[in-house]
């Protein structure tokens, strides 16, 4: 099988329909199978996704009007419900687990997949071995381009993003370099890490470096795991010849001052940030 799709749900079964019906209306052309992991949210979701396999492969058989659309072709679903939400980590490793792709993906639901994005990915993956992660343009849904390829941050990131020091000029230079708001949005080129928000990820790299930790419950997860990618000798790639709608924001590292330290949020990015800056504490940056 050439790709494992795995996309984490909690309580957000809206999205998560919308997301598998884009994915299989994409008919990508290569094989594929879906992963849907619940993270203990109690919202029927994967009840949700199987009916709607069910009722696709029912009414072709009573020649109906398919729920999924006429003339498609149905990879195979599999649904993993987690016994607590353990977080970002823990769900998505349950699905990653059970992957048998080749390639693997890491796709948060609320992610607009789009005809042909899939296939390219997968292909340049094969064609450049040397290279261990990639990750699609991210595009708002007002057209303008994400900030989700990004440099390595030091310890005063956060606290330039979290409070009103993050105003101050030279604090703001400093977090647009992290954002890198300097950057080229039209070719395909390496970056420190990129957003976790849709990764796709080869096997043998996971094998070599293993899995999300599973000390972040959120946040961070997706830079501990670009960085041991470069500190393993791979590359991280920002594929701009893909882009995909992203209909979500990190509020969290958004807003600034009371409102951001204090949010749930807030609360969760900070904890995750101490928890990467202290297993980072005194090593190296990965040689690029």
């Amino acid at each position: 099988m050439d790709l494992s799709i795995v996309i984490l749900n909690y309580k957000q079964k809206g999205l998560v329909k919308q997301c598998v019906k884009g994915i299989v209306t994409a008919q990508p052309q290569l094989s594929y199978e879906i992963i849907v992991v619940d993270n203990n949210s109690g919202d029927g979701v994967l009840e949700m996704v199987q009916n709607m396999f069910l009722a696709q492969s029912s009414a072709r058989n009573q020649q109906q009007t398919l729920p999924l659309g006429n003339n498609l072709v149905i990879p195979p679903i599999k649904t993993i419900a987690a016994k607590t939400n353990g977080g970002f980590a823990v769900g998505n490793n349950l699905g990653i687990k059970a992957a048998a792709g080749e390639y693997i993906m890491v796709l948060n639901p609320d992610i607009a997949v789009v005809p042909g994005a899939l296939e390219k990915m997968v292909d340049y993956m094969r064609s450049h071995p040397a290279t261990g992660i990639i990750g699609p343009k991210l595009i708002n849904p007002d057209g303008s381009v994400q900030y989700s390829a990004r440099r390595f941050p030091n310890f005063l990131t956060p606290l330039y993003r979290r409070t009103l020091v993050g105003r101050l000029p030279w604090a703001r230079r400093s977090v647009d370099s992290y954002l890198m708001k300097d950057l080229t949005h039209q070719l395909n080129q390496e970056v420190d890490w990129l957003f976790g928000a849709c990764l796709l990820i080869s096997r043998p790299v996971l094998d070599k470096i293993g899995l999300l930790d599973e000390r972040f419950f959120m946040y961070f997860e997706d830079l501990d795991l670009c960085r041991r990618c470069w500190t393993a000798g791979y590359q991280v790639i920002y594929f701009t010849e893909v882009e995909m709608v992203h209909y979500h924001q990190r509020l969290s590292a958004e807003r600034s001052g009371v409102l951001g330290v204090f949010s749930r949020g807030g609360r969760i990015h900070i904890i995750s940030g101490i928890k990467y800056f202290v297993k980072y504490l005194g090593a190296r940056l990965p040689n690029r």
